[in-house]
């Protein structure tokens, strides 16, 4: 088990729970989402490579269309 801290609040997550887990278990898979990782940007590509630990910082914002 891990305690990472997600869009300012605390949370525990599996141990080798990725970015890509964290998005799946939000319902955010179809989303167009931005992840930052301890401050970095993440591209696509490494959702599934990064595995969190404790004390991770993550941001997620998902855009919302309007007029």
């Amino acid at each position: 088990m891990a305690k990472i801290q997600l869009n300012g609040k605390k949370i525990t997550i599996k141990s080798n729970f990725s970015i890509f887990d964290l998005i799946e278990r939000y319902k955010l898979i179809n989303k167009k989402i931005a992840v930052e990782y301890n401050g970095e940007i993440i591209p696509k590509t490494y959702y599934k490579k990064k595995i969190l630990k404790n004390n991770d910082k993550i941001e997620i914002v998902h855009f919302i269309g309007g007029g």
